[in-house]
């Protein structure tokens, strides 16, 4: 099975999306050592998007699945129950159901689930989520349960791990110097420094080199959601809704995000969006 290539992308899909940098990163996070002819078959969904992000990609390797994926806002209680519905989409798609019904039993990969935070908040290097959390009864031995692993990949956090994935250790240096630039900077200026940066110290080169107009959109997009969409949340609360879109969408129009993606974003009429801008 191939890549999907209906899934819309963000700079970690598009950067894990080959079997060889799949495979130096798992390697690196099981701390094994894959074989370069070990099979990796990519089925990333194209129409169900964990937590409503893009930056997923799911695989089979060795006769397991693994969903990964990667989260720069607060890890949410809930993933392991938003897992448990995506990993029932993949194995209707790998699974041939007329097999399901047949007497003999049909063997199916072992799932595995891995969430790569790059957040700002405070997270520790390594942590689990299990959906047993979840039920509204106790049990010891609870009779369905799915285990979420969490690693902190920000500079400085799990250096065993980005050690032994470049692709890895230099994913985490790029987030983080848009995050230093942003600082002072608007975003879409961060970003595009960024990647000059990073292209003339030799990180991640080629693959910005190659995919730099795209990356810069897919950035811009990507934080621009996971930082908008947080604001909005605290500002709605505080001012009341409708206050806290508009504020939410000046912010916005202040740092250079485009009137579309405002409007996704907020849900304003593209007429008061207009208004604020002017």
């Amino acid at each position: 099975m191939g890549v999907n290539t209906k899934h819309k992308s963000s700079v970690f899909s598009t950067l894990f999306s080959s079997p060889d940098t799949l495979r130096e990163l798992y390697s690196a996070i099981k701390d094994i050592d894959i074989p370069q002819n070990a099979i990796i078959d990519i089925n990333t969904l194209s129409d169900v998007l964990f937590m409503g992000q893009i930056n997923d990609v799911s695989f089979t390797i060795d006769n397991r699945i693994v969903v990964l994926a990667e989260h720069q806002s607060t890890i949410c209680e809930n993933v392991p129950c938003r897992l448990l519905m995506y990993i029932g989409r993949v194995y209707e798609k790998i699974i041939d159901r007329e097999k399901l019904y047949q007497k003999n039993l049909v063997k199916i990969p072992t799932p595995e689930f891995i969430v790569l935070y790059n957040g700002k908040d405070k997270y520790p290097d390594y942590k689990e989520l299990r959906l047993s959390d979840a039920f509204k009864e106790e049990y010891d031995f609870p009779t369905l349960e799915l285990v979420v692993k969490i690693y902190n990949i920000n500079q400085g956090r799990n250096p065993e791990i980005q050690e032994k994935s470049k692709n890895l250790e230099d994913y985490s240096f790029f987030i983080g110097k848009i995050r230093d630039f942003n600082k002072k900077l608007t975003l879409d200026e961060s970003v595009n420094k960024a990647v000059k940066y990073c292209i003339e110290h030799n990180i991640l080169k080629q693959f910005l080199l190659t995919h730099a107009s795209e990356i810069i959109n897919m950035l811009f997009e990507e934080i621009s959601i996971e930082e908008i969409v947080a604001v909005r949340s605290k500002e709605a609360r505080e001012e009341g809704i409708q206050e806290g879109r508009e504020k939410t969408a000046r912010n916005a129009l202040a740092e250079g995000v485009s009137i579309s993606l405002i409007q996704k974003i907020t849900g304003l009429d593209m007429a008061i969006i207009e208004n604020l801008r002017n």
